[in-house]
């Protein structure tokens, strides 16, 4: 058994960046410089290019609790958590040792090994799965999801939302063009989202909008007996948060009486939420559902399960092909296993994590008030999303609305002051258990100070 401890505390919060302090970006600017010259853009995922904000992209070099260092030194609260598998906080210690443990025993097998049949039953106890699959990457996962539910129910179609982001597999980086169409045969058409996604891949997946019960109704009533699932995010993160109505679930519930299988992506969500992701926390029953981030406590890995009736189609036991060399990678397995023993171990961090974002919220719509800066905060759980316009904001349409000129102004006053958030208008930030008081109130100050920014430019 790994020893739970808690996250080793960072130094005190006080070397935040006031307004008056600029930081050097020295060091930021010529690994930049250096990274375009051998990788696209200067970075290996678009969002971290800073190309929506503007500036210089920080580059990091270490990260502790709820901290994360630069190459020039400077020291910022952390509001990514690497886009959410830092729950416990960075560097945790006890998913640092399982690692080196693992890594005593060698780094991949290229055969089975115990730490993947622990987690997974570990995910299945905990989710309500049968069986799990485990992969490399959240796309891989929900790429190979969307592979078997069209092995399983012989249709070649599937169907995603405006806004919900699965991936960059071919078949997922589609967008609606103008919204669902009145002709039956080009219902929920989608346009490519991308170049080199052809159009006959598009095609293939279907769009609606999310939240919009009577469009998805329709859509499955003209054309439901063609599609083999619906993919959704239980909680949308990368339109920014967006919250699912209960009208909504309804209908989402309502695609599997034509057959067609329902699969949630908690990629994002999964053990985030709740233990049991956002699908036990909104009592939703998928088919399937998709894992990543948590579930590799910081190391690459996605998993997929579901029903036994289902999983049993995937090969070697069925005739859906999905393979993978480092799948149940034992340093992934062994970070997921100590991340997910240190959630049960720890029932109370849900709620704490609850709290701490509902106050982060609340603190930022009153400092926004303050200003005079008009904003929309949509939260739930520990992910939350500051929307630059009055709201309410449901939809990828509604999120689409927001002025992203201002959201760069405030963006670059956080990081001035030692905030690091989400480089983009249209993402969740994340909070972690390593987040405490300290690092609330110096993120509202921060705050405070860069809607001051945010009005100014305004005048």
């Amino acid at each position: 058994m790994i020893a739970i401890q808690p996250a080793e505390p960072p130094d005190s919060p006080s070397t935040v960046q006031s307004s008056t302090v600029q930081s050097s970006t020295v060091q930021s600017e010529a690994l930049f410089e250096r990274a375009k010259r051998v990788t696209p853009g200067g970075v290996n995922s678009p969002v971290r290019a800073f190309k929506s904000v503007g500036g210089v992209p920080r580059f990091m070099a270490s990260a502790a609790g709820a901290y994360l260092t630069d190459a020039d030194g400077t020291r910022y609260i952390d509001h990514i958590g690497s886009w959410g598998p830092m729950i416990l906080g960075h560097n945790h210690p006890a998913i640092r040792e399982a690692i080196v443990a693992a890594a005593q025993d060698g780094t991949s097998f290229g055969a089975p090994g115990w730490r993947e049949v622990e987690l997974a039953e570990l995910v299945c106890k905990v989710t309500g799965a049968q069986k799990v699959r485990f992969v490399n990457s959240g796309t891989e996962a929900t790429m190979s999801a969307l592979r078997l539910a069209r092995g399983f129910t012989g249709r070649k179609y599937t169907l995603k939302f405006r806004g919900n982001y699965h991936g960059h597999a071919d078949a997922l980086l589609v967008e609606a063009g103008s919204g669902l169409m009145t002709n039956a045969d080009t219902l929920g058409a989608a346009a490519p989202s991308s170049a080199g996604v052809p159009d006959e891949y598009a095609r293939l997946t279907l769009v609606a909008e999310y939240n919009d019960p009577a469009a998805l109704d329709a859509l499955m009533a003209e054309r439901g007996h063609e599609i083999a699932a619906v993919i959704f995010e239980p909680v949308v993160g990368n339109a920014g948060v967006l919250l699912p109505t209960p009208q909504f679930l309804l209908a989402l519930d309502r695609v599997r009486t034509r057959g067609t299988l329902l699969i949630a992506d908690e990629v994002m969500t999964g053990f985030r939420l709740s233990a049991s992701g956002a699908c036990g926390l909104l009592q939703i029953r998928p088919d399937l559902v998709c894992w990543g981030k948590i579930i590799g406590g910081g190391l690459p890995v996605g998993a997929y399960g579901g029903r036994a009736e289902i999983m049993d189609y995937v090969s070697p036991q069925g005739p859906v092909y999905q393979a993978g060399t480092l799948s149940g990678n034992p340093l992934a397995m062994s970070a997921g296993l100590a991340t997910l023993q240190a959630l049960q171990a720890d029932p109370e961090l849900y709620e704490r994590l609850k709290v701490y974002t509902a106050r982060l919220a609340q603190g930022l719509q009153e400092a926004a008030d303050t200003a005079g800066v008009t904003v929309c905060i949509n939260s739930i759980g520990s992910m939350l999303t500051v929307f630059f316009q009055a709201g309410p904001v449901s939809n990828y349409t509604q999120a689409a609305r927001s002025d992203t000129a201002a959201f760069a102004v405030w963006f670059q006053g956080l990081l001035r002051r030692g905030v690091y958030w989400a480089p983009s208008q249209y993402e969740s930030i994340f909070i972690s258990g390593a987040h405490g008081e300290a690092e609330l109130q110096a993120t509202l100050q921060a705050a405070r100070e860069a809607f001051a920014d945010v009005a100014e430019a305004n005048a």
